[in-house]
């Protein structure tokens, strides 16, 4: 319950950076902006993990530079 918990915080947090530093306005409710943040955390642990489960600084600029990538593909596909 305490890792669904605190992969919703941090997935808002992300999810916040994300749009806060994408240039432009983003459009998105609170849901979103969690799920953003949480996928962007997947997509930066896919890339950057490499077996490793350790907090770390890079990992979280890796994980809003994720969101931003998904926001980006969001718009490319004309979803967002």
């Amino acid at each position: 319950m305490i890792n669904v918990i605190s992969a919703i915080i941090s997935g808002l947090i992300i999810g916040v950076l994300a749009r806060f530093l994408y240039p432009g306005s983003v459009h998105m409710g609170w849901i979103a902006t969690i799920l953003l943040g949480i996928g962007g955390s997947l997509v930066a642990g896919l890339v950057t993990s490499r077996g490793q489960s350790d907090f770390n600084r890079a990992g979280c600029l890796a994980s809003v530079i994720g969101a931003m990538v998904l926001i980006l593909l969001g718009r490319v596909l004309g979803i967002g």
